[in-house]
């Protein structure tokens, strides 16, 4: 049984920042991806980032230069440093866990961005 779970999201202003962390448990093979998807009111999920076992990093272009992913396969943890936050970034944070084909998802954290 595989279970991740997020934390650290929550309300900022513009311009500000917020880092979250997942972290996941169970049979968890040493080759994976994990990564970070995000679903705004009335949109579809999209890919905010991943990171490949080997450190490879894929980024939205919505975020390039703003949100750092970064991982410790000790903890089998990944987290997403977002910085420069802007209105758009508000939307629920679903952390990924690829192994072998399978997907699993955390509950999602909510990220507010305003004023």
């Amino acid at each position: 049984q595989v279970h991740v779970v997020e934390s650290g999201g929550g309300l900022v202003q513009p311009g500000g920042s917020l880092r979250l962390s997942c972290a996941a448990s169970g049979s968890i093979f040493s080759r994976n991806v994990m990564g970070w998807y995000r679903q705004a009111s009335g949109k579809q999920r999209e890919l905010v980032a991943q990171i490949f076992s080997s450190g490879s990093t894929n980024y939205a272009d919505s975020v390039k230069g703003r949100f750092t992913i970064s991982r410790d396969n000790a903890k089998n943890t990944v987290y997403l440093q977002m910085n420069s936050l802007k209105p758009e970034d508000t939307a629920v944070y679903y952390c990924n866990l690829k192994i072998v084909g399978a997907d699993y998802w955390g509950q999602g954290t909510p990220v507010t961005v305003s004023s």
